[in-house]
């Protein structure tokens, strides 16, 4: 019989947040015997073909990399039934075909950042921010047709503080993440593994759904709190924005002061080398921007050159 150490792991992700978990599996002593990931992708100005990260660590430590076009492809069905894998875990990668997640003897496993089964979806993280949530966590479940509906193994709760961005909140959920994988794959190939099956009878259910242009878009219209989630909740990426003379104005960082006001909602004010926005409800500092074909700054940075943007209604 073998062993839990001669079980064998493909391993599927791109980013930064899906190399945690792998490089805790490769730490943890389970046996990695191939990861697949995204095509290289031209990047920077000279778009130079730029290897994910998930295949960086890979080559770094002599592990096979596939990168297949498509996943449905019979030649890369073929390479990757090849490995013989007892298991197969995926860590922020793209939707799989049956024929590849049903593949290994004892399934497929991923790693989503909500407690299931709220914020099933592309950007859980980004959306628990922006509805202004005051916990969220992680959850490894086993993979099934319908998206992040399968039967759960471990969650972890994460409390998310009032001035947490996306990119910190990312961090937590990621060196988390790593741990908890760690745990349900030896879990599993040891025969450990316990299943919880899904319930969908939360009071309301809340979604994630992939980010799109309008999804980033500041209204002026809403109250200062919702504008603050909004902004926390893409950045650092892939940030909100606004529009200012014409021009596009990402803004990352904001601070909201409940006030009474007599300007229109949207209108810029400068006040003591400070840039504020009115709402209804009050004023919205802007603390940290960038305006398009320019770098990302503080606002006292930005007005030393955009002082007159500063009284501008924005929109």
């Amino acid at each position: 019989m073998l062993s839990m150490h001669d079980k064998r792991i493909i391993f599927l992700g791109t980013p930064d947040f899906a190399v945690a978990s792998l490089k805790a599996l490769v730490e943890g002593g389970v046996h990695v015997v191939a990861v697949v990931t995204m095509l290289d992708k031209p990047a920077g100005r000279g778009q130079k073909l730029q290897q994910s990260p998930v295949k960086q660590f890979a080559l770094a430590h002599n592990i096979p990399v596939l990168q297949p076009e498509r996943l449905k492809n019979p030649a890369f069905l073929e390479e990757l039934k090849s490995y013989r894998a007892d298991l197969q875990v995926v860590v922020a990668f793209r939707m799989l075909p049956e024929l590849v997640w049903n593949m290994p003897p004892l399934g497929t496993f991923n790693l989503h950042a909500s407690l299931l089964p709220q914020y099933r979806g592309a950007a859980p993280i980004n959306w628990a921010l922006i509805n202004g949530e005051q916990e969220t966590g992680i959850t490894t479940f086993k993979l099934k047709h319908e998206i992040d509906t399968g039967d759960l193994v471990h969650q972890q709760n994460i409390q998310i503080h009032s001035s947490m961005h996306a990119g910190e909140l990312h961090d937590l959920l990621m060196e988390a993440g790593a741990q908890l994988i760690l745990r349900t794959v030896q879990e599993v190939l040891s025969g450990q593994v316990v299943y919880i099956t899904q319930s969908d009878n939360a009071l309301e259910l809340k979604h994630a759904p992939k980010l799109f242009k309008e999804h980033c878009l500041i209204n002026w219209q809403q109250s200062g709190v919702q504008i603050h989630n909004l902004v926390r909740g893409l950045s650092p990426y892939p940030a909100a924005y606004t529009k200012v003379n014409g021009l596009v104005l990402k803004v990352y960082a904001v601070h909201f002061e409940p006030k009474t006001h007599h300007f229109p909602n949207g209108q810029g004010l400068l006040e003591a080398g400070k840039w504020y926005v009115a709402v209804k409800d009050g004023l919205v500092e802007l603390i940290e921007v960038q305006l398009e074909g320019k770098k990302r700054m503080s606002t006292a940075s930005f007005l030393l050159g955009n002082v007159t943007l500063a009284s501008l209604p924005l929109g």
